[in-house]
């Protein structure tokens, strides 16, 4: 059988034509861990015609370079093979369904032959395309001498002396030549999570590098399906409106040739499909709305309208888009000396308390032995105590102290191993040292390379993407060469006409905060959120839950009030982008996640409850406005 196989993929397949109809593209993974439940449930009842996966987390890159390190045949999203593929392999092939994903990390060439190895062990013929060409680290040595140099898009610093990865953002060309050219199955490396959407789109209804609209709603589509559930009721600030968490639905995207699409799930699952769901989703970890910076297009979302299209399922539409800019962005990653983290639960009374208490007497007493050893101290220390509304800092409920468990987490950062084991060492004593109550050590806490992350641009015609299909070189264009710029330049260089409020009424926010049964209620009343990370920044969408209550949010979520009411956390400038299609504002909040991903020390380093905090941030508002439910605060 496997000899049969192997002659039948060294056929040369004639390219499969695209689809006349709407096209129906479902999401079935959203990050490298993501549940197996995905590709099964899309395949057997979504109904499809494409299967795109999304796998690669900005540090997901540099962990899978470490796993090449280790095994040269390794450096890929091994689940896409051993768990998704394998599972359904079998059906896609039989139904028609083609595949995209950028399960290929830092090795798409090694995933490719592990796909390859597993068709054959199944007995399936399949036509299998790679795309490789992000790996930009041999440029590095030649950029380090560049002038101007290469400054780090957010803290301008140099670039590190020991680059780990750097993997350009490749867009959805190289995706739609590879299906152009007949591929059953694409394999990418790093390319922008939305590329294997667009794509897709591309390939299918024949858009070209110029229709910058409909490149614009394509990337918004993959943009609502690329982080799994996230679109069908995960995450949704209503989170007990939605049901069957257990078989909750993957999203699938009903796309159509203007760049519109529907969102909706399969028949039967779980979760919820809601224009407030997908709003959430929309504003997540993007910046300007009007200048999403993307290798394919500049989007301009503002004017999107998100609106109910029937049972499950919600319409987008009204995307805009202009040219790009002519630079990639590259995500490179560096190891700067080690981290650990350590954890003690206390129980009883005054659990927080004897957990501070705790906390501070490990790094008094580590601190003295590494001095006594000739070691410098920790770099950096972070302590919280999870359960008391630590990451609310000033902001925590008096209730919150009164717990009676609480969680010490520890974290610390040294230029050498040594001092971090020293400190892993003495977490356990504290069991029988000083606090009654102390237990759930855990064993004792590893030590790890503090890897962190350096975005910088690159000019596109320094990169040259490529597309292998089954041993033959695919011709592939790199997208529009304009002139490299900055982003912020890119940003700042356009300036258009903000659109009108088509659906908010001619009223004065204060006026409505001034009512007579004017009263004080948390955010959350008024309001849908979610947020997300960017390196070092986060960003929070606000959608107002009823049009016509914008006017009083804007007049009292401003960029200084949210600035004050984050400021625990956030230690750069705030910026408050409008989205009025959505009745809706991203607020841009910049040095806010401790540096982020595994550079910060947090509890929450990619600001997933910055959403959750601002939320609680009391408004004034007419008491009319209000059916009676349970106040969250």
């Amino acid at each position: 059988m496997k000899q049969a196989v192997e002659q039948v993929l060294d056929k040369k397949y004639a390219a499969v034509a695209p689809p006349a109809r709407a096209v129906r593209i479902g999401g079935a993974s959203g990050f490298w861990g993501d549940s197996s439940v995905g590709a099964p449930q899309l395949v057997a009842g979504g109904q499809i015609d494409f299967l795109v996966f999304d796998y690669l987390a900005e540090l997901t890159m540099s962990i899978l370079a470490g796993a090449r390190l280790k095994k040269p045949e390794l450096g890929y999203a091994t689940d896409f093979v051993t768990v998704a593929m394998r599972g359904v392999l079998h059906d896609v092939v039989a139904h028609g369904i083609r595949v995209v994903s950028n399960a290929g990390g830092v090795n798409p060439e090694g995933c490719a032959d592990a796909l390859r190895a597993l068709a054959a062990e199944l007995g399936v013929a399949v036509k299998i395309a790679v795309v490789t060409g992000d790996d930009v680290r041999p440029l590095i040595d030649e950029l380090r001498r560049a002038e101007p140099p290469v400054r780090e898009l957010q803290s301008g610093a140099p670039l590190p002396p020991r680059v780990l990865t750097a993997n350009a953002y490749l867009g959805a060309l190289p995706v739609k030549a590879a299906l152009d050219a007949g591929a059953q199955i694409v394999v990418t490396g790093r390319c922008v999570d939305s590329a294997v959407t667009l794509g897709v789109l591309m390939y299918a209804f024949g858009w070209s590098a110029a229709d910058h609209d409909a490149l614009s709603g394509g990337s918004l589509a993959g943009h609502i399906i690329e982080c799994g559930c996230q679109a069908t009721g995960g995450l949704f600030t209503d989170w007990q409106d939605v049901p069957d968490w257990p078989h909750i639905g993957y999203p699938i995207v009903e796309c159509a040739a203007d760049g519109s699409f529907v969102v909706t799930k399969p028949p039967g699952t779980g979760g919820l499909i809601a224009p407030a769901c997908v709003a959430e989703q929309m504003l997540y970890e993007i910046h300007d709305p009007a200048a999403y910076l993307l290798p394919d297009v500049t989007c301009d979302w503002r004017d999107v309208r998100i609106e109910p299209a029937g049972a499950e399922r919600v319409r987008v539409h009204g995307a805009r888009g202009r040219a790009p800019t002519g630079s990639y962005k590259v995500s490179a990653t560096y190891a700067e000396g080690f981290r650990t983290a350590a954890q003690l639960t206390i129980v009883g009374f005054d659990a927080v308390a004897k957990a501070r208490r705790t906390g501070q007497a490990i790094l008094a007493r580590v601190g003295g032995l590494l001095a006594a050893q000739g070691l410098a101290p920790f770099s950096d220390t972070h302590l919280e105590v999870l359960g008391a509304e630590s990451c609310y800092g000033p902001l925590a409920r008096p209730g919150a102290l009164a717990t009676r468990e609480a969680v010490l987490r520890l974290t610390a950062c040294h230029a050498d191993r040594a001092a971090l084991e020293l400190l892993a060492r003495e977490i356990a004593p504290a069991g029988t040292s000083w606090s009654p109550g102390t237990t759930g050590a855990g064993g004792r806490a590893g030590v790890s390379p503090s890897i962190r992350q350096y975005a910088f641009l690159l000019d596109k015609a320094r990169v040259q993407p490529r597309v292998r299909l089954e041993g033959d070189e695919i011709s592939v264009p790199n997208g529009p060469l304009a002139p490299a710029e900055s982003a912020p330049e890119a940003i700042k260089n356009v300036v258009i006409a903000a659109p009108a409020l088509a659906d908010e009424p001619a009223t004065d926010g204060a006026d409505a905060a001034d009512a007579p049964d004017a009263i004080e209620v948390p955010l959350i009343r008024l309001a849908w959120a979610r947020s997300g990370d960017k390196g070092d920044t986060s960003n929070i969408g606000v959608i107002a839950r009823r049009p016509e209550w914008l006017p009083l949010l804007r007049a009292q979520l401003t960029e200084a009030r949210v600035a004050r009411h984050l400021a625990h956390l956030v230690e750069g400038p705030v910026t408050r982008h409008e989205v009025p299609g959505i009745h809706a504002f991203n607020f841009v909040c910049q040095r806010a996640l401790g540096g982020g991903g595994m550079a910060s020390l947090r509890n929450d380093p990619l600001g997933k409850g910055m959403a959750q905090i601002l939320l609680s941030l009391p408004v004034r508002a007419p008491a009319h406005w209000f059916t009676p439910r349970p106040e969250a605060a």
